[in-house]
């Protein structure tokens, strides 16, 4: 891979996985964040950076209700969240997509906003989709509190105490986020208006900036309502359990087509981290910093896997192979590791493909890229997509040479029979309430006339039978002029044949097929933790537990 931000390194190619092993579901729904993950990047990047931060506005009353302006100040552009609190009765709080009011709503607007832009966000914002934003806007965001530990906190802070440890460890968020929107919903800027700026390259930059400014006010809130309740004696929220809180989050099936629908960037964002663990593992030593780097980051994923609950069956299950793999790797890091072979990093990787489960193989990944920043953050300028350059049809192709792209990529779908019931069990379509992706069953409810074509496997094999008795040197066009159905499954495997991290290899309409894998290994990318399954179709998890907040940020002070 070649882009601007990272030398090319050869010999690592040799390490690298196979995407038949990286690319199934059961190895994806066990993905962790690292470094290369989009919230560290933008951290990093501020920090490089010297952004400097204020909160120009706070017009929040005693009772919680009003506005505030968080300012992110980087070096050529002003950012800023405009925050809306409001009095939301218990009855009206849901985290489900067709709630219509929250405990706090927001945008992240391009520069500084004047009065007149607050005043028309203020009639807009707070009804999020029913209302409408300007291309000023770069997100739109909503938030509902957490209620049990906000209220603790208030409370005690406001005793001039502090909130009970086990219960911030517990929960580890004040509010969690419903949705933030971006890309041009709602009339909110395009991404292609923003893309070409480098603090907004790296996908999702502006959500994360606004998720991340979010949790500042998040604190600033339940302090203020202290403060308001308290008077003199009440604190303020000691700082490290400040920097434990992170922002939750509630997601459901709207997210999990994405990543089918943008094959070139989830081959990007695969093929980074790949061509990381890749480098790492061609390395021929190791240094005493990247030695104590790494067993710090196994310390913290051990201490992470401790704190982190789930209710489901299957994350508990997954939890518990992940404690006991990260004790069984710290047993063999103290007693077993040759440190002194030709490539020490692989030699360790390759006793835990052969020792640990797969969620503990893919914290390893994670703890072994940790130290290794100078040698891979660069990577990140490589996970954006310019996919409009992807999607033409080489209708010159021949068709032997599709007929081997399919053998070559799509082995996994060819010998499947979508006629059982079992492998054909799901259909994803629209809802027409919210015009959210949804999962319907296909031989139990209605609706499947209406199906998406997200059915990778399904269209590879139909397209395969189709080229079954034509001959090799038959041009692609003359197919596809006879037989123009196939034009999805012709696009998409020309793109997997240059982007082999292109595609989900699982039948996505199986009935074993889970969305919480889809959602888990987007949701790494973003640098989420805690996951937390509440059903294989949504899930709960957290965004910047443990990251600095702006008044720790180099550059300047947040001011309060």
């Amino acid at each position: 891979m070649s882009c601007a931000g990272q030398n090319p390194m050869p010999q690592a190619r040799a390490f690298r996985r196979s995407p038949d092993e990286v690319m199934r579901l059961a190895r994806m729904g066990c993905s962790h964040p690292t470094r290369l993950s989009f919230l560290r990047q933008l951290l990093r990047r501020m920090q490089v950076e010297g952004w400097r931060f204020d909160r120009p506005v706070w017009e929040i009353g005693a009772k919680g209700v009003g506005r505030a302006v968080y300012r992110a100040i980087c070096p050529t552009r002003t950012y800023s969240l405009v925050a809306f609190a409001h009095d939301l009765p218990p009855e009206a709080r849901s985290d489900r997509v067709i709630a219509t009011a929250w405990d706090a709503t927001f945008a992240l607007f391009d520069g500084t906003p004047t009065t007149a832009d607050l005043d028309r966000l203020a009639a807009n914002v707070p009804l999020q989709e029913a209302g409408r934003i300007s291309p000023r806007e770069l997100s739109l965001s909503r938030a509902n509190r957490s209620v049990r530990l906000f209220d603790h906190v208030v409370e005690r802070l406001a005793a001039g105490a502090q909130p009970d440890v086990a219960m911030l460890l517990e929960t580890g968020y004040l509010m969690r986020t419903t949705a933030v929107y971006g890309s041009g919903k709602f009339g909110a800027a395009d991404r292609a208006a923003i893309a070409r700026r480098p603090e907004l390259s790296a996908p999702f930059q502006a959500e994360m900036l606004s998720v991340w400014l979010t949790r500042a006010f998040t604190v600033d809130l339940v302090e203020h309502l202290a403060r308001a309740r308290g008077g003199e004696k009440a604190a303020r929220l000691a700082p490290d359990l400040k920097r434990g809180l992170g922002v939750g989050n509630s997601t459901g099936l709207g997210m999990a087509p994405f990543v089918i629908r943008h094959p070139v960037l989830l081959n990007n964002w695969m093929l980074a981290r790949e061509e990381a663990l890749a480098r790492v593992r061609a390395q021929t030593r190791i240094g005493a910093a990247e030695l104590a780097g790494f067993q710090a980051a196994l310390d913290a994923a051990r201490d992470n896997a401790d704190l982190w609950t789930s209710a489901h069956d299957i994350q508990r299950a997954k939890l518990a192979d992940l404690r006991d793999g990260l004790a069984r790797l710290a047993a063999h890091v103290a007693q077993g590791w040759d440190q002194t072979t030709r490539h020490p990093w692989d030699d360790l990787w390759r006793w835990g493909q052969d020792a640990l489960p797969l969620e503990a193989q893919e914290a390893l990944l994670a703890t072994m890229l940790e130290p290794h920043g100078d040698l891979i953050d660069g990577l990140g300028d490589c996970m954006d997509a310019d996919e409009d350059a992807h999607f033409a049809i080489n209708g010159a192709m021949r068709l032997g040479d599709l007929r081997a792209i399919l053998q070559a990529h799509y082995g996994w779908a060819l010998g499947v029979d979508y006629s059982a019931r079992a492998q054909c069990a799901r259909f994803w379509y629209v809802s027409e309430d919210k015009l959210e992706p949804r999962l319907g069953e296909r031989h139990d409810e209605p609706g499947a006339e209406r199906e998406l074509p997200l059915d990778t496997g399904r269209q590879a094999a139909a397209l395969w039978q189709a080229l079954r008795d034509q001959p090799d040197d038959l041009p692609v066009a003359h197919l596809l002029l006879a037989k123009s159905e196939h034009r999805p499954a012709v696009r998409r495997a020309q793109i997997t044949a240059r982007h082999p991290f292109a595609e989900i290899r699982d039948n996505l309409i199986a009935d074993d097929m889970l969305p919480i894998d889809i959602l888990r290994c987007k949701l790494a990318f973003f640098g989420a933790t805690r996951f937390d399954p509440r059903s294989d179709r949504w899930v709960r998890i957290s965004l910047f537990q443990g990251a600095p907040y702006p008044d720790q940020m180099t550059g300047g002070a947040h001011e309060t």
